[in-house]
This record gives structure tokens, C-alpha cells and sequence, in this order.
């Protein structure tokens, strides 16, 4: 493999720091020319000597964007880790793809919100989008060499969370330190919540859809709490393939930074006679309402609708990260929020950062008065 110039947005969350593991492991095969983080200066200055970094960028300064743009175009660089979340940072994946630069993305709120818009982008301007979410990692895998249309049925594994054998009736009085346990994972704080919820594999449904270009009738969820295989795709002649190892987010970056070629992810292979069991059932869509909320939005097809429920979705959560909502509220301002769309889509990104604003603050005042 020839030596990739790459750059790193979101170093300081977990996936950055994962990120920046892997590229430590593999550093003859990878020039780091940025970094980024948003507040984080201490641990952005650290990430940067440690991968010898040319630039580092906080986000939270003015111009930080055209600035990321600049050094792509007069660097190169090759491919961008987009490990920041949240929906703030749309135009910024839009922006890179537009450029024609590859990207190994693990920010799903971006193609929830804006999917269409940067997809078609990506393909015009020659942007591999590489995806990075364990699940999806999965399924780009299991589908390399493989024809769309003999695929049957993708599903998506999820761990169930905290709260997979937790019934219906006592999630009334679930607190937030509980929520925040996730038995297999570390990861930051909003996903674990949305994890919790599980409308994070509402939005890996989403996202799935448009990274593979699939029907919604073709996409599902199933509950393994092991983590062990992280999707597995269906054929129509019967066969089913999956892809499985330990639930490490090293693994699908070192799959998406390195395609095609195969890279020292530092994560050992699973052993499988370790394993006494592997366990799946379906998910319960009465007790994860916002799983059931994503699924009807994806049958849809709307992206005002899934634009919506992300926007709801993030401002909920972060209400209730700060102890202002109780965790059964979240599908309920979600609910509401999507009751109040104006079922049009986005033309432009433009329009579609409009459509983010307007239903966040549809949310916070929803969350204000619970």
C-alpha cells in the first residue's frame, strides 16, 4: 500500500482516539497532515505530537472549516477519519466528498440528515465514502465482490444495551447513570444514550440504507447481546454471510483507512471456541419506542421526516444528559417534533442546515417545558 495522507477530524472522542491507535500501529503506511477536536486544546496538542501532525484545528474558532478545506486541497490529503459527532458537522462531510476526497466516516447523523445530498456528491466528484460504524463496516465487507441485486436481506446486530432484558414497565424509572453502562462498548456519551434507546441502530437503519442503496424491506435489526457478529447479509440463493470479531471500533477503521488493503488494527482476532454461545431475538419496538419511531420514518422514505427525528433526537438526549428530561420522554418529544414536519425535503445543504435549526428548536422548547 502506498503511504496515504490523512487527516483526522474529532481526534479527542472515542473513535479519535481509537483512530489515532490505529494509525500509531501503521505509521509507514500513513503521513499525518491534520488534526482536529472542538474544545478540546490539551488533548488536540497531544493527539498531534504523538502522530507528528502538521496542523492541528479547533473547530470551536472562526473559519475553522474553510481552514480544514484549505489544508486538504493545498496538502492532498488522501483520506479523512470523521470521528465528530452530531449534526453540527454536515456541511463539513458534505464539503470534503464534494471536494473529491475520500472519507472514513463514522458521523451517521450527516447521512440521516443529508444522505441524497452527499451521496450524489461523493459519486460526482470520485469521494469514497468508507464507513466506519461497526455495522456498517460489516456490511461493506460482506457485500465486496457481491452483486446488489441477489442481496435478500441486511440486518444489523445490536448489543440491546443496558437495558435488553429490562422490561417495558420499568422504564418509567430508568436513571441516568444506568443508561450511560454500556455492557459491551466504550463510547461517548450521546451515543450511549442513543444506544440505550436503541435509536442508534434506528439510524444505522437509515444510514444503511443510503450507504448501500437498499429498500427499507430489506433492512433489519436484530438484538445479539454478545457482540460478536456485526452484520450478516442474506442471499437470495439462501446463503447468509456475516462478518464477526471482538467489538473494538480499531477494527472497521483500520478496514476503512486501509481499503482495499488489510492493516494492523492492534485488535486480536475473536477465538471462537471462547464463545459458548451466540444469542439473537428481535428487538421489542413497544419497549424501544425509538427504534420503532426510526423504522416507520426509514418505511417513509422522507428525508425531512428523518431530519426531524435526528434533530429531536440529539436535543432530547442532551436534555437528558443534563438530568432536565426523564429517559421515557426522549421518544415522546421525538413524536411530537415529527408531528409539527412540513413534509418537504431538502433541495441543497442549505436547505437542509435550515431544516436542522428549525426542528432542534422545535425540540428544545418541547424538552423546555417538560
Amino acid at each position: 500500500m502506498n503511504k496515504k495522507k490523512i487527516g483526522i477530524i474529532g481526534v479527542t472522542g472515542s473513535v479519535g482516539s481509537s483512530g489515532v491507535e490505529v494509525v500509531k500501529a501503521n505509521s509507514d503506511l500513513f503521513e499525518t497532515v491534520f488534526v482536529t477536536a472542538h474544545q478540546n486544546e490539551n488533548g488536540l496538542e497531544k493527539a498531534k505530537n504523538m502522530l507528528n501532525a502538521k496542523y492541528a484545528v479547533l473547530t470551536s474558532q472562526k473559519d475553522s472549516h474553510k481552514k480544514i478545506l484549505d489544508i486538504i486541497n493545498e496538502e492532498m490529503v488522501d483520506i479523512v477519519l470523521f470521528a465528530a459527532a452530531g449534526v453540527s458537522v454536515v456541511r463539513l462531510v458534505y464539503d470534503i466528498v464534494k471536494n473529491g476526497t475520500h472519507i472514513a466516516l463514522a458521523n451517521k447523523e450527516s447521512i440521516v440528515t443529508a444522505g441524497s445530498l452527499i451521496i450524489k456528491e461523493a459519486k460526482n466528484n470520485g469521494a469514497k465514502i468508507l464507513p466506519v460504524d461497526s455495522e456498517h463496516s460489516a456490511v461493506f465487507q460482506c457485500l465486496t465482490g457481491q452483486r446488489k441485486q441477489f442481496v435478500s436481506k441486511i440486518t444489523l446486530t445490536a448489543s440491546g444495551g443496558p437495558f435488553r432484558y429490562r422490561p417495558k414497565e420499568a422504564f418509567d424509572y430508568i436513571q441516568l447513570e444506568e443508561a450511560l453502562k454500556h455492557p459491551n462498548w466504550s463510547m461517548g456519551a450521546k451515543i450511549t444514550i442513543d444506544s440505550a434507546s436503541m435509536m442508534n441502530k434506528g439510524l444505522e437503519l437509515i444510514e444503511a440504507r443510503y450507504l448501500f442503496d437498499m429498500d427499507p424491506e430489506k433492512l433489519d435489526v436484530v438484538i445479539h447481546p454478545e457482540s460478536i457478529v456485526h452484520s450478516y447479509i442474506t442471499f437470495t440463493d439462501g446463503s447468509t454471510i456475516a462478518q464477526l470479531g471482538v467489538p473494538d471500533m480499531k477494527t472497521p477503521i483500520a478496514v476503512a483507512l486501509g481499503y482495499p488493503d488489510r492493516i494492523n488494527s492492534t485488535v486480536n482476532p475473536v477465538n471462537m471456541w471462547e464463545q459458548k454461545s451466540l444469542t439473537f431475538f428481535k428487538p421489542d419496538l413497544e419497549k424501544f419506542k425509538c427504534l420503532k419511531i426510526a423504522t416507520d420514518v426509514l418505511k417513509t422514505g422522507s428525508n425531512a421526516l428523518m431530519t426531524a427525528m435526528n434533530a429531536a433526537n440529539e436535543q432530547a438526549v442532551y436534555a437528558f444528559l443534563k438530568n432536565k428530561i426523564h429517559f421515557k420522554d426522549i421518544p415522546n418529544v421525538i413524536q411530537e417534533v415529527l408531528d409539527k414536519v412540513d413534509v418537504q425535503d431538502a433541495n441543497s445543504i442549505d436547505e437542509a442546515e435550515e431544516n436542522i435549526i428549525k426542528y432542534q428548536k422545535f425540540a428544545e422548547n418541547i424538552t423546555g417545558r417538560l
